[in-house]
């Protein structure tokens, strides 16, 4: 569960106990918005998927490059996923501070993300805060 670290700070040695695995957030589905996106991606981006999910529960402040504010909205987020020319979002939202919901997936294929999209997302979101 622990690695050890050394440093020296002088002529002192410090030894100290780092927690393995340590999340600075968790993820979790609400219903099968999500399941139903990922299950129809090809082995590659289903991959880069989970490599970026990983990277938003493991670091402490996340790029914009990963997980961004949609603006104009009321606390929605899009992970950004990238392979190739490929582009991917994933609506999100968060639940007491650490917790992150996914919500709904589509491949983008314009600059702009589009509205009918995040109006679903929305929609999900509504739906997730009622049922709570």
């Amino acid at each position: 569960m622990f690695s050890n670290a050394c440093f020296t700070l002088g002529k002192l040695l410090y030894i100290c106990a780092v927690a393995k695995n340590f999340k600075h957030r968790s993820i979790t589905f609400y219903k099968n918005y999500f399941q139903d996106f990922f299950s129809k991606q090809n082995k590659k981006v289903q991959t880069k998927i989970v490599w970026t999910l990983t990277l938003i529960e493991d670091l402490p402040k996340v790029p914009e490059t990963y997980l961004k504010h949609i603006e104009n909205t009321d606390a929605l987020y899009e992970i950004r996923v990238q392979l190739g020319n490929d582009i991917f979002r994933i609506f999100c939202f968060f639940d007491k501070g650490k917790l992150v919901v996914l919500a709904n997936g589509f491949q983008k294929k314009t600059q702009k993300t589009p509205k009918k999209e995040i109006e679903a997302a929305l929609k999900i979101k509504g739906e997730y805060e009622n049922e709570k």
